[in-house]
């Protein structure tokens, strides 16, 4: 007996010897914040180029465009042929925002910020929430391994190309990205706004991770909804977090219920009690990337293939929603060549449909939305887009379009941003 458990000791020694090496590789280093100066660094300065945008909102005559990982840059857009690159709040980590009356709500990094913006030049931040959102990694060289992260150091604002050794366990780190702009998660907009120059929410596009209801600000990351009391505008409260599922990757509010786009299908959520978001129903598809946007009874989904999202097909997917929200029917789907965001007014349905450019549909008619395209413009790269009030706001690869769609049929660019481009 002795022999069989000295034999078992030496065994478990061998093995546990086994676990403990190290290896040498080249790999994304990380390149760290500390918690101290990423508190420390929001500050409007003024105006800045285009480099990566992400996010776009608007409210009240003004346009915000997320600079990924970076800050946000203030358009004046009262006239829309003509906007004003006027301004930008430098804020570390942030690809998303909302605005309620005159707070803007910024993730930064594990952070939430309120910002008061009634000064439109003078941006302050009048609250921090401080470690409330998960440990979030930019991108990272896809070519190389990722070395340990350690969170302890600060946040990770970039990457090193370099050798590295370490002790090779394994080690998961999520990638959170709350929507970046090229990118396959995302979080949708505010309930739909009518214009006013003076009213509570903005309005974000459908690849947007935050969204706003009643008194309540949401955030998602892949797995957890992010709830917060917005009662008093300039002092949001963390009240918890809930599971959503997996995957997840935008949210819609539309008739008191949250629309959840995930890679698997779309999740709906009664908001009956706000607080606690109760699950009603899901439409499963392929795997996938897909915002979702809701309107008159219609869900309307992209569907995006690729090495990210996990599946080859792309399309538009139409559902029609049953009144409790539960047997939901695709009544519609039509082929699309790599669908990021999209928008709808109306009977007026607005595509990104990645390199191969914007595309607007009549969809009266659900069951030949194809057969009924108003204007393709093709030659651009398309991510996200928000349709108000005849002006459609829209971002992509080289930067913000504008376009007047009052008349149907002489759809027309108005004005254009570019993205900076070095020589």
């Amino acid at each position: 007996m002795k022999k069989i458990f000295l034999l078992l000791f030496i065994s478990l020694a061998l093995a546990a010897c086994m676990d403990e090496y190290t290896e040498e590789f080249t790999a994304n280093s990380p390149i760290y914040l500390s918690y101290d100066e990423l508190r420390q660094s929001v500050k409007s300065v003024a105006a800045t180029d285009l480099v990566n945008p992400g996010k776009i909102y608007f409210k009240d005559g003004y346009l915000f465009v997320v600079e990924e990982f970076a800050g946000v840059h203030i358009i004046d857009n009262q006239n829309p042929a003509n906007p004003q690159n006027i301004g930008f709040i430098e804020i570390p980590g942030n690809v998303d925002i909302a605005i309620k009356e005159n707070i803007l709500y910024a993730d930064s990094y594990v952070d939430l910020l309120a910002i008061d913006i009634s000064d439109i030049n003078n941006p302050t931040v009048v609250k921090r929430v401080e470690d409330v959102l998960p440990y979030t990694l930019p991108p990272v060289d896809e070519n190389y391994r990722i070395a340990d992260v350690d969170e302890d150091k600060g946040v990770v604002t970039g990457w090193e190309i370099k050798k590295v050794r370490q002790e090779m366990e394994y080690h998961y780190y999520p990638y959170y990205r709350f929507g970046g702009a090229m990118e396959d998660m995302a979080y949708s907009s505010a309930p739909k706004a009518n214009g006013s120059m003076a009213s509570t929410f903005g309005v974000g596009g459908s690849m947007a991770r935050f969204g706003l209801y009643d008194d309540y600000l949401y955030a998602v990351d892949e797995a957890n909804l992010h709830i917060f009391d917005v009662k008093a505008a300039a002092n949001p409260d963390e009240i918890g977090q809930q599971n959503v599922g997996w995957n997840v990757e935008t949210m819609f509010m539309y008739d008191d219920h949250m629309f959840l786009g995930t890679q698997s299908g779309m999740r709906i959520f009664n908001l009956d009690i706000p607080t606690y978001p109760k699950y009603v129903s899901d439409f499963w598809h392929v795997t996938s990337c897909d915002p979702v946007v809701v309107a008159d009874g219609y869900a309307y989904v992209t569907l995006r293939g690729g090495t990210a999202c996990g599946s080859t097909v792309n399309r538009l997917d139409v559902l029609k929603l049953a009144d409790d929200y539960v047997d939901n029917q695709l009544v519609g789907s039509y082929p699309m060549e790599g669908p990021y965001g999209l928008g709808i007014d109306d009977e007026v349905l607005f595509v990104c449909d990645g390199d191969a450019g914007l595309k607007v549909y009549d969809v009266s008619d659900k069951t030949a939305i194809d057969d009924h395209m108003i204007s393709h413009f093709a030659g651009i790269n398309t991510y996200d887009v928000i349709p108000l009030g005849g002006y459609l706001f829209m971002i992509g690869d080289d930067g913000f379009y504008q376009y007047d769609y009052s008349d149907l049929q002489n759809i027309s660019q108005v004005s254009h941003i570019p993205v900076f481009q070095e020589d």
